[in-house]
């Protein structure tokens, strides 16, 4: 296959090791198409020539280029209620929190948004709109960050939502956004949309939290990094918290940190007061 720009293994593995140390993500050998395809994008719109001439660009500190170049290699694949078992997991713990005490819920890896529309409708549903819930929804990539924050999606999102859920927490939009629905103020106002690294050394988030949900994000990253990660989850927890993981991930390798409660949900190895 001829393509528009050479892209050498040495580019690859550059690459590889780059993204390896900004962000935590693992690419496996499997990945060199989608690299080339994804980064050749951003070639073309810096007018840049070679693969070594962009890197060498990044690794010169250009901060806006770099945002680009990891958007360009992060995932981003969710929907509303995703996972689903772990809803009514998270709305009994919901009803078990001490009665008057504010809660707090981090969604690590928001994308699109439709995890952290999904966490805040089900805190509704279980507590109305009496109990304080603030949910901090995070991630790296700006872009899917832009469209978490909007709050607009195509209709066929929640088709299958019940339709009451759909009435209650979206309107439809008309006019030039027809097809679209609305994620309604009163939602969005329980969502805090923040760019964070997992990777990073300090995370702007305090304690306690009530529950976190990483889902379909660990699998990124190689044992190390999780380990690292989930140590600097734990002391954010509340006592009782828990945190739930994606259907493909297991975190075995820290079972002194975190236990398996059951349905891909953790809850702490020791349990704080």
């Amino acid at each position: 296959m001829t393509r528009e720009f050479q892209f050498t293994d040495q580019d690859f593995q550059r690459i590889r090791k780059l993204i390896h140390e900004y962000a935590g993500i693992s690419l496996g050998e499997h990945k060199q198409e989608l690299v080339y395809s994804r980064l050749a994008r951003r070639l073309r719109a810096t007018g840049t020539a070679t693969f070594a001439e962009y890197l060498d660009r990044l690794q010169r500190g250009d901060k806006a280029e770099w945002e680009a170049f990891t958007n360009s290699l992060t995932t981003n694949l969710t929907s509303f209620f995703r996972e689903p078992h772990h809803f009514p997991i998270l709305a009994e713990h919901l009803r078990k929190q001490e009665a008057g005490q504010a809660l707090t819920l981090w969604c690590s890896a928001c994308s699109t948004g439709e995890e952290a529309y999904s966490m805040a409708m089900t805190a509704v549903e279980t507590l109305g709109h009496d109990r304080p819930v603030h949910i901090i929804a995070s991630d790296l990539d700006t872009k899917v960050l832009e469209t978490a924050r909007e709050g607009r999606y195509k209709a066929d999102a929640v088709a299958r939502l019940p339709p009451q859920q759909v009435e209650r927490f979206f309107t439809r939009a008309t006019g030039a956004d027809a097809g679209y629905v609305l994620v309604r103020p009163e939602l969005k106002k329980m969502i805090d949309f923040r760019r964070i690294n997992l990777l990073e050394a300090g995370w702007p988030i305090h304690a306690p939290l009530d529950a976190i949900f990483c889902r379909n994000v660990m699998i990124y990253f190689d044992k190390d990094t999780q380990l690292t990660i989930l140590q600097k989850f734990a002391p954010l927890m509340r006592g009782n918290g828990l945190l739930f993981a994606g259907h493909s991930e297991s975190f075995y390798h820290a079972s002194s940190i975190f236990k398996l409660r059951g349905s891909t949900v953790y809850e702490l190895a020791a349990r704080k007061a």
